[in-house]
């Protein structure tokens, strides 16, 4: 839909919660990888309210957005910072596609602009603040919701397989991974895309804040060491110094330190490593997809390109990990 054919249909959406309103000002933020984000302005009996749109493929792939919902909302129950979502719906009835509607929420996402604007007593309170939201979301309650659970290193495998493409980098990571697996830990409620431009950061206030986390569409049950190793990857770390492994905000050792104090559980170093090799290997996979759908013809993208260009940084990364374990 257009944004004159849009703005009625939501309006109609959001009745049941909102009662008499109208929708204004609709304008698109982002049209990401597999979602669509729109913000407005719901004019409602009792004044306007700031909402986000996010619209889903009818062929979703991910969490569909039901089930996105119910983790916010359990994420939210554990005290993680989380939009307030007021309705979703997997049908494509009402807009034509699967939609959340959810609270806007004030800050920045960019992750240049964060860094220019924190200074290093801010950028340390912000790793805090990250490993607390974290170990929040991983003590939600994962039962009943749908999640979904599976062994990454298989899927990860098995998604290199099917493009019928790999290097040996990457089978030499992938043999050391099934040679060196560490013992499975208890299963949460994982966000599965934890990183920095997937958080708002409000940098307007000393020390900056972590006011939410963003795009639960990867949301599954898996173990706590995926979302801790994934924010501490290389690409995360949008050109940080090694010594900010975190997220660009600090150590990892320290991320790790306030995750355990949060959590009240010991993180395994060992466990930690075997996940970052796992999610380097995983982003070095994502980035050669990317590539195949621009080389197939199903996405012609110069971005995506671009992104296939990165395989070469993975196997870089995987190379000195698998070194540093040896």
């Amino acid at each position: 839909m257009n944004p004159d054919e849009l703005a009625p249909a939501l309006a109609a959406a959001l009745a049941p919660t909102l009662g008499n309103v109208t929708v204004a000002g609709l304008r698109v933020l982002t049209g990401g990888a597999s979602r669509a984000t729109w913000a407005f302005t719901a004019v409602t009996d009792s004044g306007p309210r700031e909402l986000i749109l996010r619209i889903g493929p009818p062929d979703e792939i991910h969490a569909g957005m039901r089930l996105e919902a119910a983790a916010l909302t359990r994420a939210a129950a554990a005290g993680a910072p989380v939009p307030h979502v007021l309705i979703a719906d997997d049908s494509a009835a009402a807009l034509g596609n699967p939609f959340l509607v959810c609270d806007f929420v004030d800050g920045e996402t960019i992750v240049r602009r964060i860094q220019r604007a924190l200074d290093d007593a801010s950028r340390a309170d912000l790793l805090v603040q990250c490993a607390e939201a974290l170990a929040a979301i991983h003590r939600a309650d994962p039962a009943g919701i749908g999640l979904e659970e599976s062994d990454q290193l298989e899927a990860w495998h098995g998604q290199l397989d099917d493009m019928a493409d790999t290097t040996a980098t990457f089978e030499w990571a992938f043999r050391w991974l099934a040679a060196h697996r560490p013992r499975p830990s208890p299963t949460v409620l994982v966000h599965g895309d934890f990183r920095m431009g997937n958080l708002i950061v409000d940098s307007s206030v000393r020390p900056a804040r972590l006011a939410a986390v963003l795009d639960w569409e990867l949301t599954h049950r898996g173990e706590v060491y995926e979302d801790l190793a994934w924010f501490c990857i290389r690409a995360w770390r949008f050109g940080a110094p090694r010594s900010l492994g975190a997220g660009g905000l600090g150590g990892v050792d320290d991320f790790l330190r306030a995750y355990e104090d949060a959590s009240g559980t010991a993180v395994d170093r060992s466990a930690m490593h075997w996940w970052l090799v796992l999610s380097t290997l995983r982003w070095g996979v994502i980035c050669r997809y990317q590539a195949e759908r621009h080389l197939s013809g199903q996405t012609r993208s110069v971005e995506l390109a671009a992104i296939g260009r990165r395989v070469c940084e993975t196997e870089f990364d995987l190379l000195t990990l698998l070194e540093s374990a040896s």
